[in-house]
């Protein structure tokens, strides 16, 4: 057995560091958070060391010379343990298991050591790998790690990484299965539309508008509190002038009741609210005072290239308005998509639309568990 030790920013760029220098029969023994040395004492950083082994016997004739060049003889290292194959442990063995791999995750969260999680079954470990990949909380892949361990355990042979990402879809379906998904159904005659700046409220609501004209057939119309941008007008006129529906702008809560009477005929109206600062309490108290004088359906609208904690505050600011549902959009900006899954199962409170561009009608998907489940999962691209 020949060992060679590795630092790195993260344990999945030393897993890649590992295969290219060892191969991927390589074993990993034990890891622990260093801090390496900055200017001064200051700016240091933390970086993953992890001691890896493979036994150059196991290896091709060719590859061997190579490994001899490159590794080191170990000091002593007790071995990381294996957990059992498939169909190995009693039901309490399992359960024991499971809660070591609960303190395993809390630890590893907390900015521990990983070495542990590294006996876990390869494709399980590569669930992990993704999962943290994509910015999903420790909580919930600890649940699905759960979860997954012991479908690993009771199958009647040892499962590769298809079937266990088969898995994971479904479990990942099955929880967000619990919220409220689904595009407008045209119970609710007024549609709000809610959000801080620049996340693309009014684009979004002029792709569901051409849905419910186009698609829908709908007798559609627009309201619009946004006066504070004369540009937010201007867009929200030209896409009415594109679909021949009517709009009103509305400056005071007088003109909007006048304006939903006006319109009491139609099918459908789309209010296009203003994207003020959301952090600022007077702001959303008008709001709140405004979408109470009428019964409606209310979307709040965040971009998935926020910050989660950005979108989490948001979403507390904007606690004091009925919140039905999310839109989530410029999900073609990024390939991380944890931080959706993280809301929704915070909030207990589903998704309506993704947008996925800016194209008009276009670049708009229905959300549902199993679209948010494939983007999770890689399967959905956004070009």
């Amino acid at each position: 057995m020949k060992v060679k030790k590795f630092t790195a920013p993260s344990m999945p760029e030393a897993m890649k560091i590992i295969r290219e220098e060892l191969g991927s029969d390589a074993v990993i023994l034990n890891s622990k958070m260093v801090q390496t040395n900055g200017f001064l004492g200051f700016f240091k950083k933390r970086n993953i060391e992890v001691i890896a082994a493979i036994d150059p016997d196991s290896v091709p004739g060719q590859q061997k010379e190579v490994l001899k060049e490159k590794m080191i003889e170990p000091p002593p290292v007790k071995a990381a343990e294996s957990f059992p194959k498939a169909g190995g442990p009693t039901s309490g063995e399992l359960a024991a298991e499971i809660r070591e791999l609960k303190r395993l995750m809390q630890q590893s969260s907390a900015g521990g050591s990983f070495s542990a999680l590294s006996s876990l079954p390869l494709p399980l470990k590569k669930v992990q790998e993704d999962l943290a990949g994509q910015e999903v909380e420790p909580s919930i892949i600890e649940e699905l790690l759960e979860k997954l361990l012991v479908r690993w355990y009771k199958s009647d042979s040892e499962p590769d990484f298809n079937k266990v990402s088969g898995w994971l879809k479904e479990l990942l379906t099955a929880k967000l299965g619990s919220a409220e998904f689904g595009a407008i159904t045209f119970d609710h005659k007024i549609i709000n539309f809610v959000g801080p700046t620049g996340v693309g409220k009014t684009t979004t609501l002029a792709k569901i508008a051409a849905e419910c004209v186009i698609k829908q057939k709908k007798k559609t119309a627009f309201i619009t509190t946004d006066t504070y941008r004369i540009a937010a007008i201007d867009q929200l006129k030209t896409y009415a002038d594109i679909l021949d529906v009517p709009m009103e702008v509305c400056y005071t809560e007088e003109d909007f009741k006048a304006a939903v009477e006006a319109f009491k005929d139609f099918d459908v109206i789309l209010l296009d609210t203003a994207g003020r600062n959301f952090r600022n309490p007077k702001y959303v108290q008008e709001l709140k005072s405004l979408l109470e004088a009428e019964s409606s359906l209310t979307y709040l609208v965040l971009s998935l290239t926020s910050k989660q904690r950005d979108m989490e505050e948001t979403i507390k600011q904007f606690s004091v308005v009925d919140i039905n549902r999310f839109i989530f959009t410029k999900a073609d900006e990024t390939s991380t998509f944890g931080p959706l899954l993280n809301i929704i199962d915070k909030t207990g409170k589903g998704a309506a639309y993704l947008t996925t561009g800016q194209n008009v009608p276009d670049d708009l998907v229905p959300a549902g568990p199993k679209t948010i489940a494939a983007a999770l999962m890689g399967e959905s691209k956004y070009d």
